[in-house]
């Protein structure tokens, strides 16, 4: 399957996972200590790191010589942005979701249908 427009590469997701879970401001050197650089080359982990930041997912700053970088896009917000672009892409959007509806657990249905209820309840609202 090919790459969605704006999808993490396997490096990529590896380093926004750590900083996703972390939660903190990072450098390269920071990254590099970690179990995601691991094995890296400085110059590869500063590439990583400019392309998240071109790609949306990173605020920077620079400090002294080397630049210190945040979290600008959560990771919620990344997988819901594939989800749509998934939708977005599907000739036959229906049988997507009921593909997808199909094969989750009997928890997982039941919170779908408490957050659909919570979402009619905000849209009848309106804004």
């Amino acid at each position: 399957m090919p790459k969605l427009r704006g999808e993490l590469g396997p490096l990529e997701r590896t380093v926004m996972d750590h900083i996703w879970e972390e939660g903190a401001d990072v450098t390269v050197r920071d990254v590099l200590e970690t179990k995601a650089g691991a094995g890296l080359a400085y110059t590869t982990v500063m590439t990583i790191l400019d392309r998240l930041w071109r790609k949306g997912f990173l605020r920077r700053s620079r400090v002294g010589r080397a630049y210190v970088y945040w979290i600008k896009r959560t990771e919620q917000e990344y997988l819901a942005g594939l989800m749509d672009r998934v939708l977005t892409g599907a000739a036959d959007r229906r049988s997507v979701l009921l593909g997808f509806v199909r094969g989750i657990d009997q928890e997982d249905l039941a919170q779908l249908r408490s957050m659909i209820r919570e979402v009619e309840k905000e849209r009848k609202k309106g804004p």
